[in-house]
C-alpha cells in the first residue's frame, strides 16, 4: 500500500499488537490488560486457541482434538485456568496399562514397561539414566551454553541412542520414545535439543508418565476454553480472520497489515506463533540475519490425532485403562490414552499417529485409517468390540496452514548452537512468544503461558511498568497439583550399563585366570 506511513485507523492508535491468538498471544494480552495497556490481539484462523482447539457436537459432547494435557510442575497453566473458572480431572489409570511388542499384548503399571531380560533391563535403565544426567549439564534458558553443546548438537537422536543403547529392544523403545514426545523421528533431530526439551519438562520419567507427569489431567469442556474464556474478557480487542502479512517498524510507530489489507498501529508488537510461520510475514526493515535463518530451520512435528468411540468402555472388563503403548512398524497408532468423559460418559480412546507414520497413513481416506485403528486396537485389546465404534475423530495437524504441525517445533542437527540463542532475542520493537521460546514445559500450554506472560512483561519493561529483575518470575507451586519428587532406587542410580558389565566380567575373568596361572606355576601359598 502506497502510503503505509500515513495511517488513520479510526483514530486508534494501540500500544501492543499481539500477533496470535493462541494460548501464547492470550496469555500475553491478558497480563498486559491488567496494566491497563491498550492491547490488539490479531489471530489468522476464524477461532482462538491456535494447537489447542475443542470441537464440540452431538456425538462426543466435547473433545480436544489438539493440545489437551497438564500436569504436576505446570504451574503457569493450572493457575491461569483456575482464574477462567476451569477444573481439570485425572485421565483414567486406575487399571493396567498395556505394552504391544512382537505381536503380543503385555499388561503393566507404573509409567514405564517392564523388562524382564536382564541385559536388556540394564540396557533400559542405562539410557533413562544416561539422559537424564546428560540432561543435567544443560541449562534450560540457554541450551547451546552446555559444556559438550557443540558435540551434542552435532549428533542426531538416532546417534546418541545408538551409541548408548546395546539391545533392539532398548533401541526400538528408545526411538518411540522420541517419536512420542516431540512427534518427530530419532534421525532428524539433534540430540542436544531433544536432551534439553526433555530436561526442561523434568526429566525421562515426568515428561513420559501419567500419574505425577506430563499427561496426568485434562480439562473439564476441554482446553480450548482457556484461549475462548480470555477472547470473552479482552472482548472486541480479538480480532479473527486476520493474518498478518507485513510488519513496518521503520517509522516512529508500528504499521502492521493483515492478508484483507486492513492497517493497525502500535507501539510495540508481540509475535506468539511457531517460528516458521513468521516466514510467512514481510518486515521493513528486513530480519536480521540469524533470526531470519532460525525461522527457515525449525520445521513442525507431525501428527493426526484420532478419537475413536464405542457404546461402553469394553477394554475396562479386561482391566485394562486404555493406555497401549504400541510397538509395531505396521500399527498406525504408537500410544493411546482413555479419553472417556470424567463422568464416565462417552467412552473413548484417544491415539496418536505419529512422525513418519503420520506422513504415510495422511494418503489414506479417513475411513481406512479409522478401520485400521480398530483392527489394531481389537489385536491389542483381544476384543472384537473395538471393530464396532460409534463414532470417529481425528485432526491431521501437519495440514493447518497457520500451525504447521503439532506439537512443536523442533531443532535438526547444528541449528541449536549456531542460531539457538535468538529465539528469545527481541528485533527492534518485536518480542517473541509462542511455546517454543519458553524454558519449561516448551513444547507444552505451560510453556505457551510462560512464553506469553514474559514477553509481555519485557514489553511492560519498555515501557517502565516492570523493572528488569521482574521479567522472568518464578512460579508458586500448585496447591491444586502438587507435584510429587521423583526419586530413583539405589540400584537404578548404581547397577552399570552393559558394556560396564562386560568390562566387570572381564576383569573377573581375567584375575580368575591369572590366579589359576599362578597357582600351576606354584608361586601362590598353597593351604
Amino acid at each position: 500500500m502506497a502510503n503505509r506511513e500515513k495511517v488513520n485507523i479510526a483514530g486508534q492508535m494501540f500500544d501492543v499488537v499481539v500477533i496470535g491468538g493462541g494460548i501464547s498471544g492470550l496469555a500475553a494480552a491478558k497480563l498486559l490488560t491488567e496494566y491497563d495497556i491498550n492491547v490488539l490481539v490479531l489471530e489468522a484462523r476464524d477461532r482462538v486457541g491456535g494447537r489447542t482447539y475443542t470441537v464440540r457436537n452431538e456425538h462426543v459432547n466435547w473433545v480436544d482434538v489438539g493440545g489437551a494435557y497438564v500436569g504436576p510442575t505446570q504451574n503457569r497453566i493450572l493457575r491461569l485456568s483456575k482464574e477462567l473458572g476451569l477444573e481439570t480431572y485425572k485421565v483414567n489409570v486406575n487399571e493396567r496399562l498395556v505394552q504391544y511388542v512382537k505381536g503380543k499384548t503385555y499388561p503393566f503399571r507404573g509409567a514405564f514397561p517392564p523388562v524382564w531380560n536382564p541385559i536388556a533391563y540394564l540396557d533400559y535403565n542405562n539410557l533413562w539414566r544416561t539422559m537424564d544426567n546428560m540432561g543435567k549439564e544443560i541449562p534450560a534458558d540457554a541450551p547451546w551454553q552446555a559444556p559438550h553443546a557443540e558435540e551434542w548438537d552435532k549428533m542426531t537422536m538416532k546417534d546418541l541412542i545408538d551409541k548408548i543403547c546395546w539391545t533392539k529392544t532398548a533401541k526400538e523403545f528408545a526411538s518411540l520414545f522420541v517419536n512420542i514426545n516431540v512427534t518427530s523421528e530419532p534421525h532428524e533431530v539433534s540430540a542436544l535439543w531433544f536432551l534439553w526439551y526433555v530436561k526442561q519438562c523434568g526429566g525421562t520419567t515426568r515428561i513420559f508418565s501419567i500419574t505425577n507427569g506430563g499427561q496426568e489431567r485434562k480439562f473439564v469442556g476441554g482446553s480450548g476454553q482457556v484461549s475462548e474464556r480470555i477472547m470473552d474478557l479482552l472482548g472486541d480487542r480479538v480480532k479473527l480472520s486476520r493474518p498478518v502479512t507485513y510488519i513496518d517498524q521503520s517509522g516512529d510507530n508500528i504499521i502492521v497489515e493483515t492478508l484483507n489489507h486492513e492497517l493497525y498501529e502500535c507501539k510495540y508488537v508481540i509475535n506468539a506463533i511457531p517460528p516458521t510461520l513468521t516466514a510467512k510475514i514481510h518486515f521493513k526493515p528486513e530480519l536480521p540475519p540469524e533470526r531470519n535463518q532460525l525461522i527457515q530451520r525449525l520445521p513442525m512435528g507431525a501428527i493426526i490425532k484420532c478419537m475413536m468411540y464405542y457404546r461402553e468402555a469394553f477394554w475396562k472388563k479386561k482391566d485394562y485403562c486404555g493406555c497401549m503403548i504400541i510397538e509395531d512398524e505396521e500399527a498406525p497408532i504408537a500410544i493411546t490414552l482413555d479419553d472417556t468423559k470424567p463422568d464416565g460418559s462417552v467412552p473413548a480412546i484417544m491415539g496418536f499417529i505419529l512422525a513418519r507414520k503420520a506422513d504415510r497413513l495422511a494418503k489414506l481416506h479417513k475411513e481406512i485409517r479409522k478401520r485400521k485403528i480398530c483392527e489394531l486396537y481389537a489385536k491389542v485389546l483381544g476384543s472384537e468390540e473395538a471393530l464396532q465404534p460409534v463414532h470417529y475423530e481425528e485432526k491431521n495437524w501437519c495440514e493447518e496452514q497457520y500451525s504447521g504441525g503439532c506439537y512443536t517445533a523442533y531443532f535438526p542437527p547444528g541449528i541449536m548452537t549456531q542460531y539457538g540463542r535468538v529465539i528469545r532475542q527481541p528485533v527492534g520493537r518485536i518480542y517473541f512468544a509462542g511455546t517454543e521460546t519458553a524454558t519449561r514445559w516448551s513444547g507444552y500450554m505451560e510453556g505457551a503461558v510462560e512464553a506469553g506472560e514474559r514477553a509481555a512483561r519485557e514489553v511492560l519493561n519498555a515501557l517502565g511498568k516492570v523493572a528488569k529483575k521482574d521479567i522472568w518470575i518464578q512460579e508458586p507451586e500448585s496447591k491444586d497439583v502438587p507435584p510429587i519428587e521423583i526419586t530413583h532406587t539405589f540400584l537404578e542410580r548404581n547397577l552399570p550399563s552393559v558394556p560396564g558389565l562386560l568390562k566387570i566380567i572381564g576383569v573377573s575373568t581375567s584375575i580368575t585366570t591369572l590366579w589359576i596361572i599362578l597357582y600351576k606355576l606354584r608361586l601362590l601359598p598353597r593351604s
